[in-house]
């Protein structure tokens, strides 16, 4: 796949307000309140804009930060990260490899085998379950 190259006004006609702010704007939805947060369906977690492979469920884990939380991508060079100096914080942003879309963070407080943590909103993601299609498994 390669890198996806869109202008705002086409990314603006392709994503809900809430997803663009997220995605192309490096917003972040309230904790708790994402569609996939607690979410236990298995399948693929894709980008939300350009439909990358980016996590399993297999390495999905309840962190208990209130975002979907995995351990690691589905493969290497799936996500780019970039040093995130916002708010007065220090942080890891990472961004999918196709489109530059705006994911969330990555931390080094995540479960074993690799100690990280990929913290995601959910509106950047788009789950293709296993058994049925995303709508199918959500109202």
């Amino acid at each position: 796949m390669g890198k996806v190259n869109k202008t705002d006004r086409e990314w603006q006609r392709e994503l809900s307000p809430d997803e663009y702010r997220i995605t192309r704007l490096k917003g972040t939805e309230p904790a708790f309140t994402g569609r996939y947060w607690n979410s236990k369906v298995d399948g693929i977690y894709t980008c939300r804009c350009c439909g990358a492979e980016l996590f399993s469920s297999d390495s999905k884990y309840d962190s208990g930060c209130g975002w979907p939380s995995f351990f690691r991508p589905v493969e290497n060079g799936r996500i780019d990260e970039q040093t995130d100096l916002s708010h007065g914080m220090h942080r890891i942003e990472i961004t999918c490899h196709n489109c530059d879309a705006h994911l969330g963070h990555v931390f080094e407080d995540g479960p074993q085998p690799t100690g990280l943590r990929y913290c995601v909103n959910s509106a950047s993601l788009k789950l293709q379950s296993k058994k049925n299609s995303d709508e199918d498994n959500y109202p």
